[in-house]
Parts: C-alpha cells; sequence; structure tokens
C-alpha cells in the first residue's frame, strides 16, 4: 500500500492543487485531487487484466473549474436540491443560493466543491481533506468543519468517510458525485451497464426536478432495478418523468435501517468484465444518467464526453428533505456531528 503527493496544477488565484494517489497491493489505484476534493481517477483491471481508468472526469484543472457537471467532486452544504433554495431550521427561515435557473439551490450554490481543500496523508491507504465553511457562505447558517476520508483497501474497496459539525443548527447532506464508466468513458455510452438498485421506492419529482412529497413503489415502472437490468432498457420509456429528466435522475430510497452500512447497488459491465458494487449508510441513492453531457466538453485522453458516458450513484439524504416533513431529516443540532460512509468496491 502507498499514498503519493504530486502537484495537480495551480488555481487562478495561485493556490496550488495537488494530487493524492493511493495504490493497493493488487495496484488498483484511486486519484483525488484538492481541488473539490475530487475523486480524480479510480484505476482497475478488465478481465483480461488491462488496467483502465473508470472515472469520467478532465485531465485539465480548467476543466475542473468550468465544468458544471461536479465531476467526482465532494458535494455540500447540501447536495441535491432545495426548493426555491428556501429551508426552515427551527423557525428560522433561510434563503440560499438560487443557482440553478434562479429557482432552486444545487448542491449547496457549488460552494465545496469549488473550495481547494486541505489534505493529509494519514495513513499508508488513506488521505484526509478538510473544509472550513463560513457562517453564511451560500446563505447556509452556522460556522461548518468538513473532514473527508478516501481510504483504498486490498479489498478493492474505496471507502469515503464524511464528517461534519457546525455551531449553529442547520442542514448537512455530503455525497460524491463521481461518474463512472465500468468500460472506460473512452468505450462510449453505460447504457448496457447492469444496473442492481436495492430500492423498493423512488421520490417522483416535478417539472424542476423538486420531490413532489410522494414515495412511489418502482413495482412494474420503469424504475424497477430491484433484478438487475441494462441501464438503457428503459430509459427512452415513455414515463413522464424519464421525459422530463432526458433519462434517470432520480433519488431512490436505500432498502434496510439508514445508519447501517448496507447494500445500495452493483453493476456490471459485460464487455468489459468490471463490477461495481456500493454501499453506505444514507437514506436514499441519486441515479444519474448523464443525460445534459452534451458533447461539449473534452475529457480525459482527448475523449468527447456525451449523454450517458457516465453514470453516478450519489448516496444521499433525499432531495429536499427540509421541505419534505415525511422524509428522513437531516437537520443537525449545533454541536451534532454528521458522519456517513459510502464503499465503492471493485
Amino acid at each position: 500500500m502507498s499514498v503519493t503527493k504530486t502537484h495537480y496544477a495551480f488555481m487562478p488565484d495561485g493556490t496550488e492543487v495537488h494530487l493524492f494517489t493511493i495504490t493497493n497491493n493488487n495496484e488498483i489505484s484511486a486519484g483525488i485531487i484538492t481541488k473539490g476534493a475530487t475523486l480524480n481517477s479510480f484505476t482497475c483491471p478488465d478481465k483480461n487484466g488491462v488496467m483502465g481508468d473508470i472515472i469520467m472526469g478532465f485531465d485539465s484543472i480548467d476543466n475542473h473549474i468550468t465544468s458544471g457537471t461536479y465531476t467526482g467532486q465532494v458535494i455540500g452544504q447540501y447536495a441535491n436540491r432545495l426548493c426555491g433554495g428556501r429551508f426552515k431550521v427551527g423557525d428560522t427561515e433561510y434563503q440560499v443560493t438560487q443557482n440553478e435557473k434562479g429557482k432552486t439551490c444545487l448542491h449547496g450554490g457549488a460552494e465545496y466543491s469549488s473550495a481547494v481543500w486541505k489534505a493529509i496523508i494519514i495513513d499508508d491507504n488513506a488521505v484526509e481533506l478538510t473544509y472550513h465553511s463560513p457562517d453564511g457562505k451560500e446563505g447556509f447558517p452556522g460556522n461548518v468543519d468538513v473532514t473527508v476520508v478516501y481510504r483504498l483497501t486490498d479489498r478493492n474497496e474505496l471507502e469515503i468517510n464524511y464528517k461534519a459539525v457546525s455551531d449553529k443548527d442547520t442542514i448537512i447532506n455530503l455525497t460524491n458525485h463521481a461518474y463512472f464508466n465500468l468500460g472506460t468513458p473512452a468505450a462510449g455510452d453505460v447504457l448496457d451497464h447492469e444496473l442492481q438498485l436495492f430500492c423498493d421506492y423512488f421520490t417522483p419529482t416535478d417539472a424542476d426536478s423538486i420531490p413532489t412529497g410522494e414515495i412511489r413503489s418502482v413495482k412494474g415502472t420503469a424504475f424497477d432495478f430491484t433484478e438487475a437490468k441494462k441501464i438503457g432498457r428503459d430509459i427512452a420509456a415513455d414515463d413522464e418523468q424519464l421525459i422530463m429528466c432526458r433519462g434517470y435522475d432520480h433519488n431512490f430510497c436505500v432498502n434496510g435501517e439508514a445508519g447501517k452500512l448496507r447494500p445500495v447497488a452493483k453493476v456490471t459491465d459485460e464487455k468489459s468484465g468490471r463490477k461495481l458494487e456500493v454501499m453506505s449508510d444514507l437514506p436514499g441513492v441519486q441515479l444519474y444518467t448523464g443525460n445534459f453531457i452534451d458533447g461539449s466538453e473534452t475529457g480525459k485522453d482527448g475523449v468527447v464526453l456525451k449523454q450517458h458516458y457516465g453514470f453516478c450513484l450519489e448516496t444521499q439524504y433525499y432531495p429536499d428533505t427540509p421541505n419534505q416533513p415525511s422524509f428522513p431529516q437531516c437537520t443537525f443540532k449545533a454541536g451534532e456531528v454528521f458522519k456517513s460512509t459510502t464503499i465503492f468496491k471493485v
């Protein structure tokens, strides 16, 4: 096991961005850059032993800065969407950044994903990144101290541990926005990947991708991944939810007890032979199939990134939770610690 630290790039203001590369004894590696605490690469062998990077992303810091895809970044203070950019904590209503169509707050106004985090090597297989979010940043209450640890084991598990604490009552919902392609993005889209979700229900949305409040059974719908099927099998179905989003961009409710680590998803790519398993202790997972990636950006190794060239499995609290009292809640008292773990195993 080893961790190396190298120079990656400089931000426009001169801040240095570092790359940390964790390599296990099976020669599988994960690359993390400090801009956005970003999972920049995850390299593993195919069925013929050929190594490939299964994370869609960029070689250039300029693309990391300008892209709106949040590729591989840690998302906070509130992952996913808040209706109208408004929510209440107790009797106090907060108005936060409305950075999506001037309506919703998406991914906390991109605060955490835009920041350059501090980072240290804490073990021969782990990197710790930290960020301080000042009170009122993007409108969110509280000085929030955040720690994210990436750890790669010899079981080929990339474990991401999140921890955050605020000095005021606030909402906290953290995730990683990695786009996976088990064939590598150079192989094309992910529609032939087979996906199983351990989720019997999902949360339908309105035209602004805000949950309606309904928790709907997936049974008999295009959203049923309880048995493995190709991502593309039903993606073009005549379903209002899919038509509005140009594919899957929905929260699924993970079976089992939130707060306990349990299976979320399994993905296989027959062509490459690679597999991915996801576990988490969070109540939900957002399946996003790269619906709005339009070929206008060039990724690693000169690959033009197109629609459905990657899929995301963003473990999370449900979208718009503070405004949906029937959803599992993520309001944390001052001094109360948010903790969560998600594991990606290849």
